[in-house]
């Protein structure tokens, strides 16, 4: 039997049809904004819940949310709520962090970012000296500049041709357009800021936001800087807790929700999108498919072939990276956890040398921790706690050697290890990037849709619109990137763009005109 929920407008007649395929954040969001509209929606999504890649795993009798685990752009969901008659805060209960994230290179070397852009300077000047910390001035303000010049015009807006950019910020915008160095390296850049190298890595690490490395993404990812200074929260039940409430809210807007059911091709008929093949035989009938999947399963051919020319295929050479997750229930000892740290690599060049020249776990790599149940303070829950390791991988759907997963156990502990931090380990699920190809077939295990690497990568992703009329992307695999709330954000102009297209396709209403002829 198929678990459905159904929100009050499911069975209403006479309403356009909308299948949203995929219960991520992208789906989420767009079923929201369109359930508000008035349309008949209907979500399928194979999982047993709602959030995608925005999965809590059961480890050792604990939740380990073990997906995207930072919030930011929390104006995204806030105007995705009250567009839909609710409030964020009432529905997810939210608390702004005072540590951004503790960052750690070896025994002694340790600094705080702090959402108090002034704590963050002190520390920095204690940390590398006063030079160090004047060059973070500079580099939040030109961070902020970036992320000014892109939020309107590419951010939130639906993607543009670079042509289409230049024209939408305008004579008087070409200027700021030229000074967020797209066409300088991420970490080409920042040496204009940092000569600690220490700084220059942290920075740089932006990067593997979007699956990139930062000696081949552009510079404009600085702005990620900009976006965690404006505030990372920490949400009661974790981000799969905010995926159950945006799908409760579009239950009660009036979306169905089809959970344990498996979408197997695209129906279209007339040269546009009919409807949507489901595993069993069953055709769900649709004026309107909202695809919230990787891009690359459309593109090969996992929706039927009419669908996949509907896009242009991502090479496998341009894959984004991947990542080992380790979800943890364990005791951790002899570091001062709080709910993000960052455990560097002793080289970074080496580091993205392996991941992107030889495709191969790095043998010392960068880690990152979340402590999912530590606050500022640091102060844990006592007893085994929740935690979730992180280390970047290449993409890869090969066979898995089980020797090179233990490999990066051992790296990883080391790394720790290198900062006083041993965990006594209950319980522990890891996932590698073949785990993650089969989560989301057509990926090669890529987790970030297209890397970002050269100034034209984000004009390739794929817009809302497709070549197949009635088909739309949303997801982080698309325009305007990866990420929680750049993935909302393309759910919500998918909705606009589907709303848009179906009010063009309105026939006009019969007008007189002075000739004495009418038009349709």
């Amino acid at each position: 039997m198929v678990p459905e929920i159904n929100g009050e407008g499911a069975g209403r007649v006479g309403l356009e049809r909308v299948v949203v395929i995929g219960a991520g954040i992208g789906g989420l969001a767009a079923a929201l904004s369109l359930a508000q509209a008035g349309l008949a929606v209907t979500v399928v999504e194979r999982a047993a819940a709602p959030g995608g890649k925005m999965r809590a795993l059961p480890v050792g009798g604990l939740a380990v949310d073990a997906g995207p685990t930072v919030f930011t752009m929390r104006w995204v969901f806030e105007e995705l709520f009250r567009e839909a008659g609710a409030d964020l805060a009432a529905r997810v209960p939210l608390r702004r962090a005072a540590i951004l994230a503790r960052h750690a290179w070896g025994a002694g070397e340790r600094l705080d970012l702090f959402a108090d852009p002034a704590r963050s300077e002190a520390a920095i000047a204690a940390f590398a000296g006063p030079g160090e910390a004047d060059g973070f001035r500079r580099f939040r303000a030109r961070a902020a500049e970036i992320y000014r010049t892109l939020e309107g015009p590419f951010i939130r807006g639906t993607r543009p041709s670079p042509v289409g950019l230049a024209r939408r910020v305008g004579l008087s915008g070409l200027g700021d357009l030229w000074r967020i160095q797209p066409f300088e390296t991420l970490w080409g850049a920042l040496g204009a800021y940092f000569h600690d190298p220490r700084l220059r890595q942290l920075f740089a690490r932006y990067a593997t936001y979007c699956g990139s490395s930062p000696f081949r993404a552009p510079a404009t990812l600085m702005l990620v800087a900009h976006v965690e200074q404006e505030g990372v929260w920490t949400l009661a039940g974790g981000l799969s807790g905010l995926a159950r409430a945006m799908a409760d809210l579009a239950a009660e807007r009036g979306a169905t929700f089809r959970y344990g059911t498996e979408a197997t091709g695209l129906a279209v008929a007339h040269g546009r999108v009919a409807g949507l093949d489901l595993a069993g035989g069953e055709r769900l009938p649709a004026d309107h498919v909202v695809l919230n999947a990787d891009a690359a399963a459309l593109a090969g051919g996992l929706f039927g072939a009419p669908a996949a020319r509907a896009i242009d295929p991502v090479p496998a050479a341009e894959r984004s990276l991947s990542a080992v997750t380790v979800a943890l229930a364990a005791e951790p000892d002899g570091f001062p956890l709080v709910r993000h740290n960052v455990f560097f690599s002793a080289d970074s060049a080496r580091e993205f040398a392996d991941l992107d020249r030889h495709r191969r776990i790095p043998a010392d790599p960068t880690v990152y921790v979340c402590a999912q149940g530590r606050d500022d303070a640091g102060t844990g829950p006592g007893g085994p706690e929740p935690l979730l390791c992180l280390v970047n991988a290449p993409a890869t759907d090969a066979p898995a050697d089980p020797e090179e997963t233990a490999r990066c156990h051992a790296t990883l502990t080391r790394r720790l290890a290198a900062s006083g931090l041993t965990l006594r380990e209950a319980a522990r699920t890891t996932t590698i990037p073949q785990d993650f190809a089969r989560l989301f077939p057509a990926t090669g295990g890529a987790l970030y849709g297209r890397a970002s690497h050269g100034w034209m990568a984000s004009f390739r992703r794929p817009g809302a619109r497709t070549r197949l009329p009635g088909l739309y992307l949303a997801g982080g695999s698309v325009h305007p990137g990866p990420g929680v709330p750049m993935a909302a954000l393309s759910g919500r102009i998918a909705a606009a763009s589907l709303l848009q297209d179906r009010a063009s396709m309105r026939p006009s209403p019969r007008a007189a005109t002075p000739g004495g002829t009418s038009t349709g």
